[in-house]
């Protein structure tokens, strides 16, 4: 088993990666707000005109959305996939990264 965490920047097509999992049997995925630690230190008073910039540039990337999936080493490939074709590459900027850690241990989960 393992963790994959995608920290989503490209939020747009978060409907359209969770759609995708659906489609290939990944369930259970958790989306959590986040936000950059660039965007937290911009809302400094000091740093305001440095934010107003970055929004106005690039307005959808403000805030970004982290998905959580623990799922069987098997699906792990397929989940980076799905991502890396829903957000058009995850090699592009602003779109987001992609990885995973072994889990040890779950309680609650069905196998």
């Amino acid at each position: 088993m393992q963790l994959v965490i995608c920290v989503l920047n490209k939020t747009s097509v978060l409907e359209s990666i969770l759609r995708e999992f659906g489609k290939n049997g990944i369930n259970g995925a958790t989306v959590l707000e986040s936000k950059g630690m660039a965007h937290i230190l911009s809302e400094n008073e000091e740093l305001k005109f440095m934010e107003s910039i970055v929004k106005f540039l690039n307005p959808e990337n403000s805030d970004s959305k982290t998905i959580l999936v623990v799922a069987p080493d098997k699906q792990i490939e397929k989940i980076a996939s799905v991502i890396d074709e829903c957000t058009g590459g995850l090699d592009k900027p602003d779109s987001g990264v992609v990885f995973s850690v072994p889990v040890v241990h779950t309680w609650g989960f069905s196998k």
